[in-house]
């Protein structure tokens, strides 16, 4: 018996993830931009805002080329200083703290929580000084982090709140879609995360100052006026192309489907999963719903994960850690400022991401949970030996 087209044999390789974007979907628009000679700062990009704004609730988006550039325009145009402390989850990737940094502040590194990847709301208020003027709260892995407690917190401090909603587009939390707490979030659209253009960003806010300054800001600092353009404040090349732009308007029409999809498919992961012994399983806490960048599961903390990442590497099925703790790396101890941080670097030791692909199928998903099943004793095994 043949075995179907779109069920791959147990010999190809498995990636954690495959961009979601059908060529049908964008061809005509391709061939408009390509025959306009417009390709960057045209409709496409207006259009794409427009939907991203509207479907998160916010009043305003602002389209950048990455994540890490709308984290920076939040920066720039909320008025974080050289002088400046911002409060940094721990757990993640380092472009988190890096616009920190390029701004001239100092980043001081917040943990996770104890039973999720979340930062720790009560370890950050320990943190707050009198030179913190930001938080950014990243919502790991399409995980949104607890934006109540932060608007709180940061409304008694007097705090500009980021949320740095890279991965979370689509996700919610106390009936309010990511990017639409805080004074600013930031999305991403890597080819990892649930919507792409290949490379992209996205800054959305109520602020309507913020956002016509976000605007100039991305394009050099330039302003058109009666006078032509001026340039009253030097700004940045951080425009994103109308090519990019329709690949993210494509995906933004079916991006409930997108979503439909992961979300089944992480709920026959989790339950298969987590009766496997050796592992963890995080869940969302009530009236929350994540948007699955990634299934990240946690591994015991006498399970070798590298041995675990090899293990399922030989049964061609790609899988690799969480993310960073980034005080475990040299260029952010320095930042490491009032005590330890024991979960993000358990997480960082013991995170491991594992596959979920589009239409993920029950063969693929059988390869996942029998390798890891395989993988866990073997590797748990081995750590024991080494210890």
């Amino acid at each position: 018996m043949t075995e179907p087209k779109n069920i791959p044999s147990p010999t190809e390789r498995l990636p954690l993830i495959r961009p979601d974007v059908p060529f049908a979907d964008v061809e005509d628009d391709i061939r408009a931009i390509l025959a306009s000679g417009q390709l960057t700062s045209g409709r496409f990009v207006a259009e794409f805002e427009q939907m991203v704004a509207d479907y998160v609730g916010a009043e305003h988006a602002v389209a950048v080329t990455s994540a890490t550039t709308a984290l920076h325009l939040a920066l720039v145009c909320g008025g974080v200083q050289s002088c400046d402390d911002v409060l940094v989850s721990d757990f993640t990737f380092p472009a988190t703290a890096n616009v920190v940094i390029q701004q001239g502040a100092r980043p001081i590194l917040v943990d996770s929580k104890t039973d999720g990847f979340e930062i720790d709301c009560d370890d950050l208020l320990s943190r707050i000084t009198p030179t913190t003027t930001a938080i950014i709260a990243v919502d790991p892995f399409g995980q949104p982090a607890d934006h109540t407690t932060l608007e709180a917190i940061a409304d008694a401090h007097g705090l500009l709140l980021i949320a740095d909603a890279a991965c979370s587009l689509g996700a919610s939390r106390d009936g309010r879609r990511a990017g639409s707490h805080g004074d600013v979030g930031c999305f991403s659209f890597h080819p990892r995360k649930t919507i792409t253009c290949g490379e992209g960003g996205m800054l959305t806010t109520d602020d309507s100052e913020l956002a016509d300054r976000a605007r100039k800001l991305r394009s050099h600092g330039a302003e058109r006026t009666d006078a032509g353009i001026v340039f009253n404040e030097a700004g940045f090349n951080y425009r994103l192309s109308e090519l990019q732009a329709a690949l993210g308007i494509s995906q933004m029409k079916r991006i409930d489907e997108i979503l439909d999809d992961r979300r089944a498919t992480a709920a026959k992961l989790e339950t298969q999963i987590q009766q496997l012994d050796g592992v963890t399983v995080p869940t969302p806490p009530n009236d929350t719903a994540w948007s699955y960048q990634s299934f990240v599961v946690v591994l015991d903390d006498d399970v070798d994960r590298s041995a675990v990442i090899a293990h399922l590497s030989t049964a061609n099925i790609e899988s690799t850690i969480g993310t960073y703790a980034c005080h475990q790396h040299d260029a952010y101890t320095p930042f490491l400022i009032g005590g330890d941080l024991p979960n993000s670097a358990r997480f960082g030791n013991q995170a491991l991401t594992l596959p979920l692909v589009p239409s993920m199928t029950t063969n693929e998903i059988s390869r996942v949970v029998t390798a890891l099943s395989e993988a866990l004793p073997a590797s748990r095994s081995t750590s024991r030996k080494a210890a």
